[in-house]
C-alpha cells in the first residue's frame, strides 16, 4: 500500500470512530500537523505511526476493510527487514567491544525512565540480533540476559514478557555470573507482581532468585519487593509486612554503596554517578518509596504509603514524569479501597490523562485496571 493510500485508511478509521484529528494527536503523542500529513499521504506513515492507530482505535471501531491488518501486513514486514539488515551489517562489519555493550545496555536502563516502550523494543530487537552473534564470554551473556530482562519490561503483554523473563534466567546461567542470574529473576518477579500481573510467575521467580543467593543484592532487593507484592496481592498480610521488612533491611545496605557498582562487577549494577537516580537497573530511595507505596495501599496502610509518597516525591526527578503518575494511581487506589470508588476512578483517569499516551507503560495500564476493578 502506497502513503496515500495507508494515509486515507488511518484517516477512515480515525473518522469512524469518532474522534478528530487534534484528540488522535493527542491520544498517541504525535503532533497534528504531523498526523494530518500522514492522512494526507504528504509524509510516510512509520511503523510507530500504523501502531499507535491501532492501539487508540483498536477497541472503539469496527476495522474490517478500514485498518485491520495494518499492523500486520505493514508494519512487521518493515520491522523483519530491518532485523535482517541489522543481522548481516553487524556480521559483516566490526563487532561492539563489550565496554561498547555495557555502555549501550546500561542506556537502555536510563531510556526506560521515559521514553516509550515502543522507540525501546524497536532499538533493543535490532541490537539483541547483533548481541547474538557476540555471545563470545560470560559477560556478554550477563548483558545479553538484562537485554532480555528490558525486553519484557518493554513488551505490551504479559504473556510477551513472561518469555522474555523466562530466557532472561536461562541466558543469565549461561554467563555463571551469580549476581546477574539473582537480578534478572527478581527484575521479572517485581514487575508482573507490582503490575498484579501472573502472580504464580511472579512468585516462581522471586523464589528461584532469592534461592540462588542470600547476599543483599539489587537482585535480591527486587525479588524480595516482588514477593512482598505478590503476598500483599493474595491478602497474605502478615506475609507481605515480614518481606517487605527484610526488603528494607537489604535497601539499606544496597543503597549505602549503588553509585560504585557494587551490586556487579565492572559495575553490572547499570548505575553509575548521577545516573544511578534514573535507570531502570537502580533503585534509588525516590524508587523505593514509588514501589512500596504502591505495596502499602494495597495492604491499606495510609499513613504509610502517604509516607511513602512523601518520600519518593521529595527526591523525584522532575525529567521523570511517568512516576509521579504512579503515585497519583497509588493516592487512587487508597481512595478506592475506603470505599470511594467514584473520586478514586476519577483521580486515576485525570492522572492518565495528563500524560502523553506515548509515555504511558505497561505497568500503568494495568494499574488503572486493577483501580477501576
Amino acid at each position: 500500500m502506497d502513503a496515500g493510500g495507508l494515509g486515507t485508511a488511518l484517516r477512515l478509521a480515525r473518522e469512524a470512530a469518532r474522534i478528530s484529528l487534534a484528540g488522535m494527536a493527542k491520544r498517541a503523542g504525535y503532533s497534528k500537523s504531523h498526523l494530518g500529513n500522514v492522512e494526507n499521504g504528504k509524509r510516510a506513515a512509520t511503523p510507530d505511526v500504523v501502531l499507535a492507530y491501532e492501539r487508540e482505535l483498536g477497541h472503539s471501531v469496527q476495522r474490517r476493510g478500514v485498518i485491520s491488518g495494518l499492523a500486520a501486513g505493514f508494519v512487521a514486514p518493515i520491522v523483519v527487514s530491518e532485523l535482517i539488515h541489522t543481522g548481516f551489517n553487524a556480521a559483516l562489519g566490526r563487532h561492539p567491544s563489550v565496554a561498547e555493550w555495557e555502555e549501550r545496555v546500561a542506556g537502555y536502563g536510563h531510556d526506560y525512565m521515559s521514553a516509550g516502550a515502543g522507540e525501546i523494543r524497536d532499538r533493543l530487537a535490532g541490537d539483541l540480533v547483533v548481541m547474538q552473534q557476540n555471545l563470545e564470554s560470560p559477560r556478554m551473556w550477563a548483558l545479553a540476559a538484562r537485554a532480555l530482562t528490558m525486553l519484557g519490561k518493554v513488551s505490551s503483554k504479559s504473556s510477551e514478557a513472561i518469555s522474555w523473563y523466562r530466557l532472561a534466567g536461562t541466558v543469565a546461567d549461561r554467563s555463571q555470573d551469580e549476581r546477574t542470574r539473582v537480578w534478572v529473576r527478581g527484575r521479572g518477579a517485581l514487575a508482573l507482581a507490582y503490575e498484579g500481573a501472573q502472580l504464580n510467575v511472579a512468585e516462581e521467580l522471586a523464589d528461584h532468585a532469592l534461592a540462588l543467593s542470600d547476599k543483599p543484592t539489587l537482585g535480591r532487593l527486587n525479588a524480595l519487593l516482588g514477593r512482598a507484592h505478590a503476598f500483599g496481592l493474595r491478602g497474605r498480610r502478615r506475609e507481605a509486612f515480614r518481606v517487605f521488612s527484610e526488603a528494607r533491611r537489604v535497601f539499606d545496605v544496597v543503597d549505602a554503596n549503588a553509585s560504585n557498582g557494587s551490586d556487579g562487577s565492572d559495575g553490572s549494577d547499570g548505575s553509575n554517578g548521577s545516573n544511578e537516580q534514573i535507570s531502570d537497573f537502580a533503585i534509588p530511595p525516590w524508587r523505593m518509596g514509588v514501589i512500596s507505596s504502591l505495596l502499602l495501599a494495597r495492604l491499606g496502610e495510609e499513613r504509610l504509603a502517604v509516607a511513602a509518597q512523601d518520600d519518593a516525591r521529595r527526591t523525584l526527578p522532575k525529567s521523570l514524569p511517568r512516576f509521579a503518575t504512579h503515585l497519583e494511581l497509588h493516592q487512587a487506589l487508597m481512595l478506592v479501597r475506603s470505599g470511594d470508588r467514584e473520586t478514586g476512578v476519577t483521580v486515576a483517569r485525570a492522572a492518565m490523562a495528563k500524560l502523553p499516551r506515548a509515555k504511558y507503560s505497561q505497568s500503568l495500564r494495568l494499574m488503572l485496571a486493577e483501580i477501576e476493578r
